[in-house]
Parts: C-alpha cells; structure tokens; sequence
C-alpha cells in the first residue's frame, strides 16, 4: 500500500485548497437555504455557531493528527482509541459513507445551479443525470493522480473563494446593507440549534485534510495548520454571502429556492449579469467540491482496507486497491445522486457525521488524551455540543421526515452489523491491536 501514497506530494496550499475545496462546494450553495428553513431569520448566525462546534471537534483531529499523521486519518484515530474492533471500523464507515453522500448532495447541487443557468426550473431526471455525470468526471481526474488533483484544487479554490466572496460584498453593497431576511417563520431555539447539524455539515470538509496527512509536507505541523485557516477562510466567506442572500431577499423566497439560494439572491442584487457569474462560480465551486471529496474517501477506504478493517474485491478489476477504492466512491455517490434529493442526502450526511464524530471524541478521551496532550474538557465539550445538536435535528426531521430519520437508524445499524459479521469471521490479528496506550515511543512509526 505505501507505494500507492506519494509523501510531501501535497503542500499547505494544497491541504487548504482541499479542505476549502470540499467546505464551499456543499456549505455555502447547498446548505444556506435549508439552514434558513430550520433557523428562520437567524440563519446567517448558524454558520458562527456551526463554526463555533467545529473548532471543538477540530480540536481533537489536529492533536490526532500532528502526533500520527496518516493517509487513512479518520480510520487511524479511530484504530488507535478503539483497537481494531466494530465500534473503529464501523464509526470509520459512517465517515467514508457521509463524505460519499456529500458528494452526491453537491453533485446534484451542481446540476441544480446548471439548470437554473440555462433557464430550466430544477427537477425531473436531468439533475441526476447531470450530478452523475459531475462524480463520473471527478473520478477521471482523480485517476489522472495526485498532481492533477492539487493542482486543479488549488486553482478552483482561488477563483471560487474569491469569486463567492466578492459576490458577498457586491451583493451587500447593492442591497445597501439591510437585512430582508425576515418574516413569520419563527422556528424558535430548537430549529436553530437544529440547524447547526446542517452547518456543521458545511464545515465537516476539513477532515479531507486529515485524511490525507501522509501525504501533505512536514504534515506533524501543516496539517493543524491546514484545518484551521480552511475553516477561518469559510467562516469569513459563508458569513459574506449569507448577509448577502439574507440582504437581497426574503426569507420565504430563500426557502422556496433553498436548492439555489445564490443564484436566485444575484439577479435582484447585481442584475443579470450577477447571476450568470454567480452560477458559474457555482459550478467551479461543486465541481472542485466533488473532485477533493472523492480524492480523499478513495484513500480513506483504501486504508481501511490496508488495517483489514473492511472486505475488499477487486470485482475483476485491474490496478491498485486504491483504483478499486475510487471506483466504489463513485459508484455508490452515483447512486445516491439518483434516488436522494438535496434535503434528504443532507440530513443523512448530518445524522451519519455526527455520530461518528462522538464516537471519535469519546474513544480519544477515554484511551489516548494523555498520550497526545489533550485537554479532556474540551474533548467532553465536543461530545455535548455535537449530541446537543443532533438531539434537535432528530427531533426536527421526525416531525417533518420520519422516514430519512428511520433510514438514518436502519443504514447505521446495518453498518455496525455487518463489520461485527466481518471482523468475527475475519478475526485481526494479535500485532493489529493498538489502542494507543502509550506502546508507541515514537509517533512517526505509528503513522504506518
């Protein structure tokens, strides 16, 4: 497997350009108008407060991380907290299968801008055939090699942050400043801390960068670095354009047009040239999204594989296990992209996410705070926070979708179930168990 990761082929640009990457594609355009449908006029305050959560979470992924760096990140934290059991390889499916899901969520968000461009109203089956023709083209690019994916990265996310941030300030100066984003939809505490699951979700990109860390330079201190200025960047920039939409238009018509909330903001704000630009920066913007999000899940799975934590077959097909990897990424959000709509992929993602992010805070303090310098208070205050909000968002969805909620227990369930199945039939063996209790001396020969 080590020949399939190329050491120091990522730089800090790079690492920052794919976790922005992977944040704005869903954050921004997806995301605003169904967090304005939970938290009503509030909504521009959710993503402070979703930022607010993360740097918490982050918290324990930059400690994990700056200690052992390592291309399958996510699955590495939780093989070292939980040994190589169902609760690590389960929790580890859960994030490769919401980063799957983001995917499909912002692939679909890409065909629902390009159709809003070309004078369609979105829906029927052009926007999944457009979203899985997006994922079929990320995965070409992806399998043109890491080069190919840093470097496209990096360049969409110069033209999109600064694109969707001008976009923000031209919109507030021509809307004067004043926030229209009022009205009778008053959701109350529970729907805003409801929606913070969703704006959590548009900040959940960073981990793309952990998952990526044994191939980033000097990743014992860029890949810290690289997750705290890709969340400072988007905060700036989702706080721009969510004063923006909330300045240009009502809060029944964010709502309404909650799959494109940008694009429907610029027209009364920069007129119709504004709104062409701000669906092509759109579709710059999903597009690097999908790419940087297959780039690390593939990985991520193909290191799961490596730690004999999930099965693997080759299904006939030649090259690497990391080649096999990409296709079932592509695959599976595919499929997703045809049978889920927006909402729904949404708030799977959340559900699936914030579960596994407890599980990962809660396996660190128990097993490994000490060994990695972590303050156990602010791992317990991630834990609160993130089951806080996903107590508000489950009650929310079972109001208004019981069955997204009982699609979210029952998939979750059969994951756990079915690694229990594999891990019983495919015991790991004696030298796989690492808890991380301190049998390590030197964190560089743990990140193999």
């Amino acid at each position: 497997m080590s020949s399939d990761y190329k050491k120091n082929s990522l730089s800090l640009l790079d690492a920052v350009a794919m976790g922005t990457g992977v944040m704005i594609g869903a954050g921004i355009l997806a995301l605003t108008g169904q967090i304005a449908e939970l938290a009503g006029p509030w909504f521009p305050l959710a993503f402070v407060a979703g930022a607010v959560v993360t740097a918490f979470s982050a918290y324990t992924y930059i400690k994990m991380s700056n200690a052992w760096p390592s291309a399958g990140g996510i699955g590495m934290i939780l093989k070292k907290a939980y040994g190589p059991t169902t609760v690590a390889a389960g929790a580890a499916l859960l994030m490769a299968f919401s980063m799957v899901i983001n995917e499909s969520l912002v692939a679909r968000t890409f065909a629902t801008y390009l159709m809003r461009g070309l004078g369609m109203e979105p829906g029927g089956w052009l926007v999944p055939t457009i979203g899985v023709g997006l994922i079929v083209f990320a995965y070409l690019v992806n399998a043109s090699g890491n080069r190919s994916v840093g470097l496209l990265s990096q360049i969409m996310a110069v033209l999109k942050v600064g694109g969707i941030a001008l976009f923000g300030i031209a919109a507030l100066w021509a809307g004067g400043i004043s926030f229209e984003a009022t009205g009778d939809r008053e959701t109350g505490a529970a729907g805003f801390i409801a929606s913070l699951a969703l704006a959590i979700l548009a900040f959940k990109g960073f981990t793309t960068i952990t998952n990526s860390g044994a191939e980033i330079t000097a990743p014992h201190r860029n890949v810290g670095r690289a997750i705290v200025i890709s969340i400072a960047i988007c905060v700036v920039v989702y706080l721009l354009v969510a004063f923006a939409v909330g300045s240009s238009l009502p809060l029944d018509r964010i709502v309404a047009a909650k799959d494109y909330a940008l694009a429907e903001a610029a027209e009364p704000a920069l007129g119709r040239i504004g709104f062409y630009l701000t669906v092509a920066l759109a579709l710059v913007a999903t597009a690097s999204g999908v790419i940087a999000s297959i780039f690390a899940v593939s990985r991520m799975l193909a290191m799961l594989t490596d730690m004999k934590m999930i099965p693997h077959s080759h299904f006939g097909m030649p090259g690497t296990i990391r080649d096999h990897t990409l296709v079932y990424t592509v695959v599976i959000a595919g499929v997703l992209t045809v049978f889920f709509d927006l909402s729904r992929i949404a708030s799977l993602g959340a559900f699936f996410y914030l579960v596994m992010d407890i599980l990962i805070h809660w396996g660190v303090w128990r097993h490994l705070r000490e060994e990695i310098g972590a303050r156990g208070w602010v791992l317990l205050t991630a834990i609160g926070l993130d089951a806080i909000v996903l107590g508000a968002f489950t009650v929310m969805k079972w109001q208004s979708d019981p069955t997204i909620v009982l699609v979210a227990v029952v998939g979750m369930a059969a994951v756990f179930a079915f690694e229990h199945g594999f891990l019983k039939r495919n015991p790991p063996t004696a030298g796989n168990h690492d808890h991380g209790h301190g049998k390590t001396g030197e964190p560089e020969k743990a990140s193999h």
